[in-house]
């Protein structure tokens, strides 16, 4: 079974734009899906990137923009400034990683809840009860929130040593077993076609 090693951040707007495409990709060439966030901060400084507040100001109203008819053409709600961004990331990666290892509920609607709440929702997704929320009405146990710390600390690092490994430098960036890199929301068709290759 062919698997996606999926590197994203929980307050990616980008990956938020993805909403469950990746999901629906997997499934139709039956393959799986490693979730994988990492500091995406961390990895732009890793691999030669700028932090969105840091760009050239031609950037910054670029990317406002992009996203805007990004989010209108997706027909999903958008807010460009929320309340809560850029906040710690940590915590989320860390009920992210427990609910991939507990396997007990959907992970990529876990994934897309706590996006949602950032991007849609004016809710920082730093905090417990958000967490809980988003990991509850995913089908998992709340209390996973407060679970694996230790271990989820360690992945999350890891990840991003994997990621600068393989090749990612944003985030949503998508990588097969044959080494082929897909970034952004909008290569998701890229990655259908190859995946349809790769079976022949």
């Amino acid at each position: 079974m062919t698997q996606i090693d999926y590197y994203f951040a929980t307050i990616s707007p980008y990956t938020y734009l993805a909403g469950n495409r990746l999901e629906e990709v997997a499934a139709k060439h039956n393959a799986t899906i490693n979730y994988k966030p990492l500091d995406i901060m961390a990895l732009f400084a890793r691999t030669g990137g700028t932090a969105p507040k840091d760009r050239h100001i031609s950037r910054i109203e670029y990317r406002a923009q992009d996203l805007l008819r990004q989010a209108k053409r997706l027909g999903v709600e958008f807010n460009l400034k929320p309340a809560h961004w850029p906040t710690n990331m940590a915590p989320s990666s860390y009920a992210v990683i427990a609910a991939a290892k507990d396997g007990s509920g959907d992970v990529g609607k876990l994934c897309q809840l706590i996006l949602r709440a950032c991007w849609a929702e004016e809710k920082d997704v730093s905090q417990d009860d958000v967490i809980r929320e988003c990991l509850a009405n995913s089908g998992f146990d709340p209390d996973l929130a407060n679970s694996g710390l230790l271990v989820g600390a360690e992945t999350y690092a890891t990840n991003l040593e994997e990621a600068v490994d393989q090749g990612a430098f944003g985030a949503p960036f998508y990588i097969t077993p044959d080494g082929q890199r897909f970034w952004g929301q909008d290569s998701l068709d890229d990655l259908d076609n190859h995946l349809a290759e790769m079976k022949g």
